[in-house]
């Protein structure tokens, strides 16, 4: 069967070409409502290799074709083999060539052309997905060099987990330099040993910017342990590094640190909240406090320091959208705790776009709401996940529920809780977002476009 999909995006050709080259294009293009992942990445699009894992442990061996390379029009991928299990040899005829065409007005057609036994319907929304995704990080990249960004040299921690992942595949497509900051033996000079309560003093020397985003997660039973663990990976660690990145002679200019929206406390109710509001007392709204002020020491030094207050990060790899998805699939979702509470939400390529603007935006400093301009009440969450998956959102979940699995202050913490907040900052900047609405999210996160 032989399967085409095409659309324009603007951009030269050779930049098209070139981002498709650079690491973190797989990952950038690979659909997050899939269960595949990459093993390794191709080291050259001319004749590199690439291997996938799929479930059930199986892996998926794809190579570049260099009798279909010619840049910068085209490239091609086959599937050579599988393993360890074996697949049927129809699934192992895959050819899939990558087709540019220079439109003119710096304007280029991008074609998916594949060869393969796999049902179009199967494929349609992760053609849509890929192209959706190349159009809106090449304007991103675009509107940050008419800006005045040049490459960059970007420290990253919690490079591993859902959003340090994905941006840091965003900033290699944009031809930035990552520094991976880990917390074991360094493989290669692309990462950095990094002991977050001894960190070295050289450890962001030639770094021109940090972004901070490590930090345990805070789902779960609120014990003690829960509590310290959620407080320790967060303040004394950021603290260090700021003092690090402060006496360094040449490290960065710019201290990006994630931060969350619970500083403004458990439940707000009403209240329209900006990055100018008054901050709750709760247990997580003083972590969150301690967090932002460990930064002080960069700001202290004269660093451009950036705290970003980041929203429910919506993505079907992690967060709440994927504990919430199998449930609606099932026709067993819907409203939480009565419904009425506010999820002041954030698509998580937004987020990856306020983060870059705070690399390269002297106008970001100090905290940013990082959610959409539209939140919603929990109930009409619920309806819109469901009418995206087609489901109904019959089986509303009574406080007691996730009381009982959270316990109490989990529950009002994660779930019963809820803030209306803007991104005041933002909008005085005139930013722009990819996906502001709820459903257009839900849409392309989870693959469920309209015709």
């Amino acid at each position: 069967m032989s399967i085409r999909h095409s659309s324009v995006v603007a951009a030269p050709i050779a930049d098209v070409f070139a981002w498709h080259g650079r690491p973190g294009a797989f990952t950038r293009l690979a659909p997050p409502w899939k269960p595949i992942s990459l093993r390794t990445e191709a080291d050259s699009l001319e004749n590199g290799t690439a291997v996938l894992q799929l479930p059930g442990g199986l892996s998926w061996v794809s190579r570049h074709d260099p009798e279909g390379y010619s840049p910068p029009h085209r490239f091609v991928d086959e599937v050579a083999s599988t393993g360890p299990a074996s697949l049927p040899a129809s699934l192992l005829k895959w050819r899939h060539s990558h087709e540019f065409t220079d439109v003119g007005s710096n304007r280029t057609r991008v074609t998916d052309h594949v060869m393969t036994p796999i049902g179009s319907r199967a494929l349609r929304p992760m053609f849509r997905y890929r192209h959706r995704q190349l159009a809106d990080d090449l304007e991103a990249h675009r509107q940050a060099t008419e800006y005045g960004m040049k490459p960059m040299t970007i420290a990253v921690t919690g490079s591993s987990g859902l959003v340090g992942s994905a941006l840091c595949a965003f900033l290699t497509t944009g031809g930035h330099t990552v520094i991976r900051l880990v917390r074991r033996e360094a493989r290669g000079p692309l990462e950095r040993e990094w002991n977050p309560l001894a960190p070295s003093a050289t450890l962001l020397d030639g770094v021109d910017a940090v972004a901070h985003l490590a930090g345990a997660s805070i789902a779960g039973r609120f014990t003690e342990r829960h509590r310290r663990g959620i407080r320790d990976s967060r303040v004394e660690p950021t603290r260090l590094l700021a003092e690090v990145a402060a006496a360094s002679r040449s490290g960065p200019k710019v201290f990006v640190s994630a931060s969350a929206i619970g500083i403004y406390g458990t439940d707000r109710g009403e209240e329209h909240l900006s990055e100018n509001s008054s901050l709750g007392d709760d247990f997580l709204a003083r972590v969150v406090s301690d967090w932002e002020d460990a930064t002080s020491p960069a700001r202290a030094a004269g660093i451009r320091v950036a705290a970003v207050r980041t929203g429910i990060v919506q993505s079907a790899q992690g967060g709440s959208l994927k504990i919430y998805r199998p449930l609606f699939a099932l026709g067993v979702g819907g409203r939480i705790a009565g419904g009425h509470q506010w999820v002041s939400w954030i698509d998580i390529d937004d987020l990856l776009d306020i983060y870059y603007r705070a690399l390269f935006d002297e106008r970001v400093a100090g905290p940013v709401n990082a959610v959409s301009p539209h939140p919603v009440r929990n109930a009409e969450y619920a309806r819109t996940l469901a009418r995206v998956l087609r489901r109904p959102a019959l089986v509303p979940v009574p406080a007691l529920g996730p009381r009982i699995i959270l316990g109490t202050e989990g529950s009002r913490n994660l779930v019963e809780g809820g803030q209306f907040v803007n991104p005041a900052v933002l909008a005085a900047i005139n930013h722009t977002f990819r996906r502001e609405d709820l459903e257009s999210s839900l849409r392309h996160q989870l693959g469920r476009y309209l015709r």
